[in-house]
């Protein structure tokens, strides 16, 4: 990392100062104290000049792991610390857009990411956006979307096609993520897969909606709902257990990208915590809660 250089300017500086020090000690203990003192003043304002706080936006599905790999990634680089802020990708995407500082985005979907990234398709990137470093864009990890429903729950819910049925028959109340929630786009999939007709069924009062997928989970723990569709690290984290896995030929894979923003302010630090990401120890992390590796 960066801090383990040093640049001719430091190292006259330090040399300079080791040179005062060796003559101060001949004039006597006094000087040599205070040369000793201007040294460290000297070390500590360098090693504080090279601390670095990076600002990593992240899918609110994420927020259990990265906590847990920035403070491992802390300890191990203390000049290192963490401003995380986890959402949902597209309003994440959207504050990106709109200017806010970040210096590595990891969506929980391809669209959102590519929706900044000038090298994906233009039937995407509609606005022609040009936020990513896509050199640096990776396929960080594989979820899986998974249908959870209350603990003790008497409503036969076992599976996918016993919620299409209940759905067909509106006699529960589902929970998915919005639209603009990769957890939504992918439950989207899965009613299209049922052929159930999705705004019918939100003005019949059968759904309601998360702006996240912590929400949705929240809503399926807390019972108000009989059934949610969110990803297995989630049901994971909150100690529900999945009655069904939807398939990729019900929505596809869920992929998470990851790339450093090019106005990133702390880019190749960034660039650093990302290829650490991808190392067996955070992948540890990632695997013990439901993710898997690409």
């Amino acid at each position: 990392m960066n801090d383990h250089r040093i640049s001719r300017r430091s190292f006259l500086a330090a040399a300079g100062m080791a040179g005062a020090v060796a003559a101060l000690t001949a004039c006597g203990g006094a000087a040599s104290s205070a040369a000793s003192s201007v040294a460290s003043s000297a070390a500590a304002s360098s090693e504080a000049a090279q601390s670095v706080e990076l600002i990593v936006f992240a899918a609110a599905s994420l927020t259990e792991t990265l906590n847990a790999i920035g403070e491992s990634y802390t300890a191990e680089h203390p000049e290192v610390t963490f401003r995380f802020n986890f959402d949902s990708s597209g309003t994440l995407k959207t504050q990106i857009q709109e200017g806010a500082d970040c210096d590595l985005f990891i969506s929980a979907g391809q669209k959102q990411m590519n929706q900044l990234d000038i090298t994906a398709s233009a039937d995407v990137n509609k606005d022609g956006l040009d936020f990513v470093d896509a050199d640096s864009r990776v396929n960080l990890l594989e979820n899986k979307v998974v249908l959870c429903v209350p603990e003790g729950s008497d409503k036969g819910i076992d599976s996918f096609d016993a919620l299409a049925e209940h759905l067909k028959a509106q006699d529960i109340l589902f929970c998915m993520g919005n639209s603009d929630v990769p957890v939504g786009q992918y439950t989207q999939k899965i009613l299209a897969y049922y052929q159930l007709d999705e705004a019918a069924l939100a003005a019949a009062g059968v759904i309601t909606y998360g702006s996240n997928v912590k929400e949705v989970t929240t809503q399926v723990t807390e019972g108000s709902v009989d059934a949610g569709v969110v990803y297995c690290t989630d049901a994971y984290s909150a100690g529900l257990t999945p009655v069904d896995e939807a398939t990729k030929e019900m929505c596809g894979q869920v992929i998470y990208p990851a790339a450093v923003l090019k106005a990133a302010p702390n880019a190749e630090a960034a660039k650093e915590f990302l290829a650490y990401l991808q190392t067996d120890k955070a992948m540890t992390v990632f695997e013990g809660v439901g993710f898997s590796a690409v």
